[in-house]
């Protein structure tokens, strides 16, 4: 696979995080619906498949920090850097993985969203209190096709994710296995791949986006970690059957914001009046406001974030195609106002974001480079062994 500079998400044209789990399903000989678009990623067939998911581990900061990656620098020249799409939110990105559809089609249109018809938002990674995610969202995932068409599909994950909120909207499919470790996860793998001459095992991996959350993207921890990582995906790389492909990808990347390049809605009375809901996604805020004060609000958000921030409506950023193509029952889902940041600010709300959570120096959501862009490494099964 040729590198590839990375499309915005507003441009539809290129391979994006949303077709590396189709073509994969492709490689196993599992065709894709006639509903759904055609992976613009090709891979060549395989008997066999691994995906690794690594959150957080942005295509940019990768090459950035490539020192402290020895396998995965020895791919970056076959490696793929493409967009997970709008907003960069783990949230967002395992609904875009899991389905092979873009947000606008999956509802899965932010870390915090609102829920139509009960005045409330929705935490789409923690999933407390939440609807249904099977009527939530109603696609078909990768997973669940692969597993459908006889090819044995297995997860690997914290204990928490099975039967999750999140896992159940995004990612069911098949049978999943817990394990703590990312070494006991790699051994779980190589147990599933090697139990049945077809198979499709995911992997899945959060330390390095929580490090990267405490510490930094540019910290040593991350640096420490990214080694870590690194290590255990070589391992799983060498260990695999000859008739088993490794795919290799991410949901976001990351940028690191100082504490006092931020402002706080809670100290600001521009920011909050009229502004009924805020969501908590400190580099891509969605609004929900009192009727009729939406462009009197966008017109207050504007004018404290300048030239730091764009405020768009809704209808803006539909027209746009930052969510993508985005189905009618969507579209209340999605803020009145959908705020982007540039460079290495935030806006946060310490009215409900945790301590913890303003305490945060990476952070990602909006539209950079360095949050939307990732990589898509891909190790034919030939070339695994």
């Amino acid at each position: 696979m040729a590198a590839a500079d990375v499309g915005h998400p507003l441009d539809g044209d290129g391979p994006a995080l949303a077709d590396v789990l189709p073509a994969v399903a492709v490689s196993l000989g599992v065709p894709t619906p006639a509903d759904r678009p055609t992976p613009r990623i090709e891979l060549a067939p395989t008997r066999r498949a691994v995906t690794v998911l690594v959150d957080g581990l942005g295509h940019d900061l990768l090459v950035r920090r490539a020192g402290h990656a020895p396998f995965l620098r020895s791919l970056l020249a076959s490696t793929r850097r493409v967009p997970a799409g709008f907003p960069s939110t783990t949230a967002t990105s395992m609904g875009t993985f899991g389905t092979g559809l873009a947000a606008g089609q999956h509802g899965m249109v932010g870390y915090e969203v609102l829920v139509p018809g009960e005045d409330r938002l929705l935490n789409e990674l923690s999933w407390e209190d939440g609807p249904d995610p099977f009527r939530w969202q109603p696609h078909e995932t990768v997973f669940e096709r692969v597993d459908r068409a006889g090819v044995p599909v297995t997860r690997l994950g914290p204990a928490f994710f099975d039967g999750s909120g999140l896992t159940n909207a995004a990612l069911r499919g098949g049978r999943f296995v817990a394990a703590d470790s990312l070494a006991k996860r790699v051994d779980a793998t190589l147990a599933a791949v090697r139990a049945t001459p077809r198979a499709l095992v995911h992997l899945y991996w959060g330390d390095l986006d929580k490090v990267g959350h405490v510490f930094g993207c540019d910290s040593w921890q991350w640096g420490d970690e990214l080694e870590a990582v690194d290590r255990e995906l070589a391992r799983l790389a060498a260990s695999l059957p000859r008739d088993c492909s490794l795919t290799i990808t991410a949901d976001h990347g990351m940028v690191d914001v100082p504490l006092h390049d931020r402002v706080d809605v809670a100290d600001d009375s521009r920011l909050s009046t009229g502004a009924r809901h805020v969501s908590v996604e400190f580099r891509a805020p969605q609004v929900w406001t009192e009727p009729g004060a939406t462009e009197d609000v966008r017109a207050a958000w504007a004018e404290v974030l300048g030239d730091r921030a764009r405020v768009a409506t809704r209808e803006e950023a539909v027209a746009a195609g930052w969510f993508g193509v985005v189905h009618p029952e969507n579209l209340p889902r999605i803020g009145d106002l959908v705020v982007v940041t540039h460079g290495t600010f935030a806006v946060a709300d310490s009215r409900r974001a945790r301590p913890e959570l303003l305490a945060l120096i990476g952070l990602h959501g909006s539209l950079s480079a360095d949050e939307v862009a990732v990589p898509v490494v891909h190790v034919d099964a030939a070339d695994v062994a």
